[in-house]
């Protein structure tokens, strides 16, 4: 192939062809709430919405006929609903914090909008989330593509899309046609298919050469077309890629990395093609220079290449359902994380050298979040995590309402190893047989929790107000795990 750009080192005749896909749940939770309740996943306006302690009324999936109906996006919170969830109501109040000059003047909305809007609000379901249905559904959906390809070819790129590798299975199902990117659209048809009639789940397919193709033609072209299939091939790169319009359309392209490349004086995919490597690298590093490369069409990924960490860490956040601003109910959340990080290393049989704490706080608040770290003494003790975790808490909180919590366990080792001073005392001090009790009612505890759930021996803290161990037990992803919140 003719050389695309004027960066002489692209050469696509050098580059692989695998046969990629990328397939992506249309509205997944959306559409598996329809399914479940036998509804129409195209035609029927529902969203699903989390009302727990943390969320406001979080809109975490909506159907394709309440986003046309409503404007809204999937994340978006019940404020910003043009009705009221609870009376189906047009919400006035949003209308008029939209539509009020800085002089008081309002704009009274347009009855028939009004109409449209509640017309629509009361034909709308409003659904909490089901978490472990929709990991049961993922499943479902996997175990149908295993029946293409190997489960080594592989790669679940999210809850709702995965990407495969099809190149060995071309003619084992499509024998008799000779041209390759025919044989791609009629498995992504079989698969569209097989998933529909076991599942009821509509599917996007995107197809390309290589995996940043698939996920371009998915992402910019299939979601848009009629039968939810695209391709992208090396010869299609200077039409269907250097011609996406928004920068943040492209796959790795945030408005943060947008911003960058505009100071760069790039202010397009084609532009972003045709740039100077060394520039890009100098400016942006290694990712400046993918970049480059992803916007040529360029992306030699194989699925089945395992990808090692060069360290590993372990770590636990969470949203808190109010702002807590006594130091106490503070201390209790971050001990009670704590605990459940000493837990995680000790079933990984890691020990941690590190310790991070970040404490961020209320919106409200107007403060500087903390963010910690230090070195520590290798361990997944439980008391020893939840000491440094108190008293790196202590050294930098003085005040504030805190919403969010993380604490990380960094720089892991093998359990086997343990670092030893010279000073340490005989193996048989005090000091030693105490700590040996200590991991022995741990082991004990950890095995306890492991046969009969975490929360079956807890601390009395637990019963404590501001405590969050048995609420978040409850939980999976940070939701329900099972719709049990009561939305009526």
């Amino acid at each position: 192939m003719d050389i695309l750009n004027s960066n002489n080192f692209i050469n696509y005749d050098c580059e692989p062809r695998r046969a990629i896909f990328f397939e992506d749940v249309k509205s997944n939770y959306a559409s598996i709430e329809c399914i479940e309740r036998g509804l129409n996943p195209l035609t029927t306006s529902l969203c699903v919405m989390s009302r727990a302690d943390n969320s406001n009324g979080l809109i975490l999936a909506a159907s394709p006929t309440f986003k046309n109906a409503f404007g809204m996006s999937n994340v978006s919170h019940s404020k910003e609903l043009p009705f009221l969830p609870d009376s189906r109501k047009f919400n006035y109040r949003l209308w008029y914090q939209k539509h009020t000059d800085i002089f008081g003047q309002k704009t009274e909305p347009d009855p028939k909008y009004i109409a449209e809007v509640e017309y629509w609000a009361a034909r709308t379901y409003i659904v909490p989330p089901q978490m472990l249905l929709y990991i049961k559904k993922n499943l479902e959906v996997i175990s149908i593509l295993r029946e293409i390809t190997s489960i080594d070819e592989i790669h679940a790129y999210s809850i709702d899309e995965s990407c495969l590798d099809v190149t060995e299975s071309l003619d084992f199902f499509f024998p008799e046609i000779p041209d390759r990117y025919e044989q791609m659209d009629k498995l992504a048809q079989m698969l569209q298919r097989k998933i529909y009639h076991q599942t009821g789940l509509y599917v996007t397919i995107g197809m390309g050469d290589n995996p940043i193709l698939a996920k371009l033609a998915m992402d910019n072209y299939a979601k848009h077309n009629k039968n939810l299939r695209a391709l992208i091939r090396y010869e299609d790169v200077p039409a269907k890629i250097w011609s996406i319009e928004n920068m943040t359309d492209f796959w790795g392209i945030n408005v943060r990395t947008e911003a960058r490349l505009n100071k760069l004086g790039i202010h397009s995919i084609r532009e972003l093609a045709h740039a100077d490597p060394d520039m890009l690298k100098r400016e942006m590093g290694v990712i400046g220079l993918q970049q480059l490369f992803h916007a040529n069409g360029i992306d030699e990924t194989r699925l089945t290449d395992h990808y090692k960490r060069k360290s590993v860490s372990f770590s636990n956040s969470q949203t808190l359902p109010r702002d807590y601003v006594r130091k106490g109910e503070i201390a209790l959340i971050i001990s009670e994380m704590s605990e459940q990080l000493a837990v995680r290393l000790r079933k990984a049989k890691k020990k941690a050298t590190n310790f991070s704490l970040y404490v961020g706080f209320s919106i409200a608040d107007y403060q500087k979040s903390i963010s910690v770290s230090r070195k520590i003494d290798a361990t997944s003790s439980t008391k020893d995590l939840q000491a440094i975790a108190t008293q790196l808490f202590n050294e930098r909180y003085e005040s504030g309402a805190v919403r969010r919590i993380g604490v990380s366990a960094n720089n892991l080792i093998e359990e086997p190893y343990q670092l030893i001073s010279l000073f340490d005392s005989d193996e048989s001090s005090e000091e030693t047989i105490k700590q040996k009790k200590e991991e022995a009612v741990q082991e004990a505890l950890d095995t306890i929790r492991q046969k009969y759930r975490y929360v079956s021996v807890q601390k009395a803290t637990v019963l404590k107000q501001g405590s969050r161990t048995v609420a978040r037990s409850k939980m999976v992803g940070g939701h329900s795990a099972g719709g049990l919140e009561g939305l009526e």
